[in-house]
């Protein structure tokens, strides 16, 4: 670990550990004028598995949008964007409609649509032979085919339809700390591997022809990290639902930080991610009490013109 990567651990891992308490102990609720029992069960049973699940959004989706955008050279790759979110949420409501007591496999559907999107979105494109122009552009139509898939599942089957609502706001409500246990693995698994292949992964950047020459494998590379990312992802809808805009405005926020260094970039995206999605998280809460606010909603309100403002910016040549 260099010491750029070191400097960015030791400050923002106390940071994210601080908002992480501040994001348990507010709340709608003051946990220090009630009943210590039932303070209690609001910190361990609501509070704590709640912030734990903003802070796994938050770093899987982050990562995710590092390695799609690292993997595609295309700044607007992310989760949302190119179809990632709507591939695993598609597998997931085809699980809930078809399979209900196969709830335990959820992750990995989840995982399955991820990546059988992603590598479809890819294939596309590299047919076209304007690899990082079409990808978005990819992804938007057969994002909007899986949408229409999950809609008319869900108008199929009522129980379905009430549970694809809150599937497809996003949000972070009701989560139970042993539903985070596999997709954590899968998360911190997926970072890990990103770590360790750092190096490889930044040089990409220059190019696939000299980083074949630098002795990159670039096409087994790229399969891992559409892995990674797909994972990372699909883990995230399995107890999120369709959050979305993390894994895009993470990696601009962390890379005005850190750098382009990629190893840098993914420890910087997963603290800023899992910080942003909580802080999310607790304004969506208190902002308007008791009345909660989905963190997808707020989210969108962020991410949405953070979208539209790159897009301008690559218009003006800027991006």
């Amino acid at each position: 670990m260099n010491k750029n990567a070191i400097r960015i651990v030791s400050f923002l891992l106390p940071l994210t550990a601080l908002v992480a308490v501040i994001g348990m102990l507010m709340g709608s609720t003051n946990l220090f004028i009630i009943p210590r029992e039932t303070a209690r069960i609001i910190f361990f049973n609501l509070r704590l598995p709640r912030v734990l699940a903003a802070a796994l959004a938050g770093v899987g989706l982050s990562v995710s949008g590092v390695l799609l955008q690292s993997v595609t050279g295309n700044a607007l790759a992310a989760p949302n964007i190119i179809g990632v979110n709507s591939g695993a949420g598609f597998c997931c409501i085809v699980m809930l409609s078809f399979f209900p007591g196969a709830v335990v496999f959820l992750p990995l559907g989840a995982f399955i649509g991820a990546f059988l999107t992603t590598l479809l979105i890819v294939a596309i494109s590299g047919k076209i032979n304007a690899f990082r122009g079409t990808v978005i552009l990819a992804g938007i139509a057969i994002t909007a085919v899986l949408n229409a898939g999950i809609s008319l599942l869900s108008l199929l089957d009522n129980d379905v339809l009430g549970a694809y609502n809150a599937f497809s706001v996003g949000g972070v409500a009701g989560v139970e700390t042993k539903e985070l246990l596999i997709p954590a693995l899968i998360i911190i698994a997926s970072l890990a591997i990103s770590l360790i292949l750092s190096r490889r992964i930044h040089m990409l950047c220059l190019g696939d022809a000299l980083a074949a020459s630098l002795g990159v494998r670039v096409r087994a590379l790229r399969t891992v990290c559409l892995i990674c990312a797909s994972a990372a992802a699909a883990a995230v809808v399995s107890f999120a639902g369709l959050l979305g805009f993390v894994g895009l405005v993470v990696p601009h926020i962390s890379r005005k930080i850190a750098g382009e260094s990629t190893l840098s970039l993914l420890l910087t995206s997963s603290f800023i991610g899992a910080i942003l999605v909580i802080l999310a998280d607790l304004f969506g809460r208190v902002i308007l009490a008791p009345t909660e606010i989905p963190v997808g909603v707020i989210m969108a309100l962020i991410g949405a013109p953070f979208f539209f403002m790159l897009l301008l910016q690559r218009r003006n040549g800027d991006a």
